[in-house]
Parts: structure tokens; C-alpha cells; sequence
């Protein structure tokens, strides 16, 4: 049964925060400590190893909520990754452990506030574009591939690979593909 840590700031210039948390984490009694200097939305190699790393009967901890999860998707997944594998989470800043049944309803509870204001957040969105449709001032965004699509079938009719067609014409390259396909 071991203590696992994971630290995280978004960049480089936030040294002393992640110092901060490896001390913190060693405090608690980390037996092994990930960490890394990327932002929230990129790719977490050191989180994705630390999750395969972690075993059952292990106690994964966190400083903070934000520094393991950028959503609350995101936390479930990662909670019901743990669960799976009967592994205890801690977020020391918020005083849960799901290793207690307190920790586990209140990590719940914070889940569903967090996706009701992402639904309220959503909705009051879905409202303003409506209005400002309704005013004519949105439009959407121009679909660029489509007004491309000749280039695009030109330029593949000459065997260049769609990726090529992609990065020539600086459209996406599922657009090239799309816009390829018999419908496209």
C-alpha cells in the first residue's frame, strides 16, 4: 500500500508552485511523487503514467482539485479509473479522501455543482448567440474547406495525399477528407 503524489503547473514560470507542492507531497508521506510543467488542456504524459502506476489499495493525492482534473468529465473519468483499480484519492486542499464515504459524497457533490454551472454556463451561451442572430450580427464562422473543395478534389485528382491537400491549402485534414467523400 503506497502513497502516490502528482503535481502540475501550467508552465515553466511557475517553479516555485510546483516546488511548493512536491514539498507538500513529500510532507504527506509520498512514497512516489509524478509531476510536470504542462497546461491543463495538452497531453499529461507523467498523469497517464501515474494513473498505470498506481495499484490497488494505494492512495492517490493531489494538492488541489485543478491540478489533476480540467473538468469535471475529466474527474469522473479519472476518479472511476481509480475506483476500478481500488485506489483511495486525496485532494488535500479540499479535504477529501474517497477512501471514507464522506469523501466519496462530497467529491460527488462538487462533480454535480461543477457540471450544473457548466450546463447554466452553456445555456446562457446557447441564449446570446440566439439574440445575436436574431439582431444579424452572428453568423457563424466561414467553412473554409468548402470553398476550397475544388482546389481540394484538383489537387487529389493530381495524387497529392490528402495530408498535403491539408497543409497546402491550410485546411483541416478531416475537412479534406470530408469534402473527398461521395457527399463531400
Amino acid at each position: 500500500m503506497s502513497v502516490i503524489g502528482y503535481a502540475r503547473t501550467s508552465t515553466l514560470h511557475q517553479e516555485a508552485g510546483l516546488d511548493a507542492q512536491l514539498r507538500q507531497l513529500q510532507t504527506l508521506g509520498c512514497d512516489k511523487i509524478f509531476s510536470e510543467q504542462v497546461s491543463s488542456a495538452a497531453d499529461r504524459a507523467r498523469l497517464t503514467v501515474a494513473l498505470e502506476y498506481v495499484r490497488e489499495g494505494d492512495t492517490f493525492v493531489v494538492t488541489k482539485l485543478d491540478r489533476l482534473a480540467r473538468s469535471v468529465a475529466h474527474l469522473v473519468e479519472i476518479t472511476a479509473e481509480l475506483k476500478r483499480k481500488g485506489v483511495a484519492l486525496k485532494i488535500v486542499d479540499m479535504g477529501v479522501d474517497t477512501s471514507t464515504p464522506t469523501g466519496r459524497l462530497f467529491l460527488n457533490v462538487v462533480g454535480s455543482i461543477a457540471e450544473f454551472e457548466r450546463e447554466i454556463m452553456l445555456e446562457r451561451q446557447r441564449e446570446g448567440i440566439a439574440a445575436a442572430k436574431a439582431d444579424g450580427k452572428y453568423k457563424g464562422r466561414v467553412p473554409i474547406a468548402r470553398r476550397k473543395a475544388e482546389q481540394i478534389r484538383e489537387l487529389a485528382a493530381q495524387g497529392v495525399s490528402k495530408a498535403e491537400i491539408a497543409r497546402r491549402l491550410a485546411v483541416g485534414e478531416r475537412s479534406v477528407y470530408r469534402m473527398l467523400a461521395p457527399s463531400g
